[in-house]
């Protein structure tokens, strides 16, 4: 299009009008395009989006699908696309207003690794996915190193992550048509540090300018010329924004499907993050992975990730808790007996020079007392009154 409006004499730079599209241009120059001045550079920034399955990632689609771009929310700056997910794909769709870091982003050479999960029809060998480390050759055309792990099993069907830095064309479906296995839906969770978190599908947000200059680096920086220092012509809301769907997106999925599909449909629907596989839907075992650690086996401690994060940051970036000292249980009951034991009274010391007390009372040593040797029964207790014999 640049190139069409350049040969139709509809741009000027410094009030030339130019003729070819081969002509460097300066931060300074002036260009105009119909008369009216270009407007200046925007600073560099970077948009997190959500995907809809059922989109194109193009600007016009020539058959008249429903593109990304349709389903954006108003007040955003002119955005490209890092790369382009399927028509049927679904998750984490990187975009900025730089032309220059979008084409850096895009390139394998930068090493960022995609993470997807994908759910495929079909019997899922693990010998078959660990194979896949080492490349694959289909139809000709050689893939990369690629990491794919069993999830889980759901019926017919069964959930992988797979991880890969390449990115070609169908390059997921190709390689998974292979090894005999169907996929039935796709979805990108990460791409390099960027996380898809708890965005909802259709929302974007925007990265603060600070982390943004973090995770590039200053490698990638220097290679995309990003710009950190302009100004901001077109602000836009850092919290997850959405654009309402009308009464017409809303399409009738139950007519023509039986009700096994819907519900496995809404199973899989349930979350996009990863399920914990030890302790699935309805407490019943599952079967552990293979290659599973073993419960005694000492793990680093991983510090929480909120959903609403959608960068990743090295362990050493967060802050760590401060460490509890385990208390053993031999511990715990010296402590509670020693709380429930009571002081013993001393007894007083007895001086044998100090004379003793009279003997008050009652029964002294003469008379000790009843029920006492050397004491004299009392009358009436003990022994017949003396009239007693007279009567019988």
């Amino acid at each position: 299009d640049a190139e069409a409006m350049i040969l139709a004499g509809r741009v000027k730079v410094n009030g030339n009008l130019l003729s070819s599209p081969a002509f460097n241009v300066g931060p300074k120059d002036v260009i105009l395009v119909d008369g009216e001045r270009l407007p200046e550079r925007e600073r560099t920034r970077l948009f997190l989006f959500h995907k809809p399955a059922g989109t194109m990632t193009t600007n016009r689609d020539p058959e008249g699908r429903k593109t990304v771009f349709d389903v954006l929310p108003e007040g955003l700056p002119r955005l490209v696309t890092v790369g382009r997910l399927d028509f049927t794909t679904e998750g984490l769709l990187l975009m900025t207003n730089d032309g220059g870091l979008a084409r850096v982003l895009e390139l394998p050479s930068t090493g960022w690794l995609r993470r997807y999960r994908v759910r495929v029809h079909g019997e899922a060998d693990p010998a078959a996915l660990e194979k896949l480390k080492e490349g694959i050759a289909v139809d000709g055309v050689l893939y990369g190193a690629i990491d794919a792990e069993l999830e889980r099993r759901q019926g017919s069907n069964a959930w992988l992550v797979v991880s890969l830095r390449e990115g070609k064309n169908r390059e997921i479906k190709n390689v998974m048509g292979a090894l005999g296995l169907d996929v039935t839906r796709l979805i990108r969770i990460s791409y390099g540090p960027f996380q898809l978190g708890g965005l909802e599908p259709g929302s974007i947000v925007e990265l603060k300018g600070r982390t943004l200059r973090d995770q590039l680096g200053e490698r990638l920086i220097a290679e995309a010329g990003a710009d950190f220092e302009a100004d901001i012509l077109k602000p836009f809301s850092s919290k997850p924004v959405k654009e309402k769907p009308t009464a017409m997106d809303k399409p009738a999925r139950h007519v023509g499907r039986d009700r096994q599909s819907l519900r496995e449909e809404a199973l899989g629907r349930l979350q996009t993050s990863k399920p914990d596989a030890g302790t699935p839907r309805g407490g019943k075992q599952r079967e552990r992975r293979e290659n599973e650690e073993p419960q005694d086996k000492k793990r680093e401690f991983q510090p929480p990730r909120s959903r609403a994060s959608n960068v990743w940051m090295a362990p050493g970036a967060r802050p760590q808790p401060k460490k509890v000292r385990r208390v053993s249980r031999d511990e715990v009951r010296a402590e509670r007996d020693k709380a429930q034991e009571t002081p013993q009274r001393k007894k007083p010391r007895l001086d044998k020079n100090r004379p003793e007390k009279p003997e008050t009372g009652r029964y002294s040593k003469t008379n000790p007392g009843p029920g006492k040797p050397g004491r004299p029964a009392p009358a009436g207790r003990g022994s017949r009154k003396p009239d007693a014999d007279r009567r019988r």
